[in-house]
Order: structure tokens, then sequence, then C-alpha cells
């Protein structure tokens, strides 16, 4: 009687690298007045955040760069 084999991947032939995070696409508008009550009032969940990276566009990271070093003094 002839023995069946059967052949199962190895973990090898999986991508083990870290699989991308789930992403949700969110208005800026949305999003700012949220993070600035949130530090507003010192929420600490906030603080678990503070690392994580965001996207942004390139042309809101100049105007952004910009604002950072041009600020009017008050």
């Amino acid at each position: 009687m002839a023995v069946q084999l059967r052949v199962y991947p190895s973990p090898q032939d999986h991508d083990t690298s870290s699989p991308q995070p789930a992403t949700v696409k969110v208005a800026l508008a949305e999003l700012l007045p949220l993070v600035a009550l949130a530090h507003r009032r010192n929420y600490l969940w906030l603080q678990d955040f503070l690392d994580d990276e965001v996207r942004i566009s390139a042309d809101l990271y100049d105007v952004l760069q910009a604002f950072r070093y041009h600020r009017p003094s008050a």
C-alpha cells in the first residue's frame, strides 16, 4: 500500500514581514479639532500616539515648514 504524502507550506514560504497596519483616510478638518482638544485637555491617550507617523501631502509639508520658521512674533 502506497503512502500518500501531504505537502504543507513552510513558514518561510509565507511573507513573515510585519504586515501593513490598517489605514484610514480622514480629512484634516475632521482630525485637527479632535487632536487639539485632546492636547489642550492633556488627555494621556494622546501620548501613546506621539511617535506614530502620519502621511501628509508634499504641499502641506512645505507650508508647515515655512510656517514653522516664519511665524509672526506675538
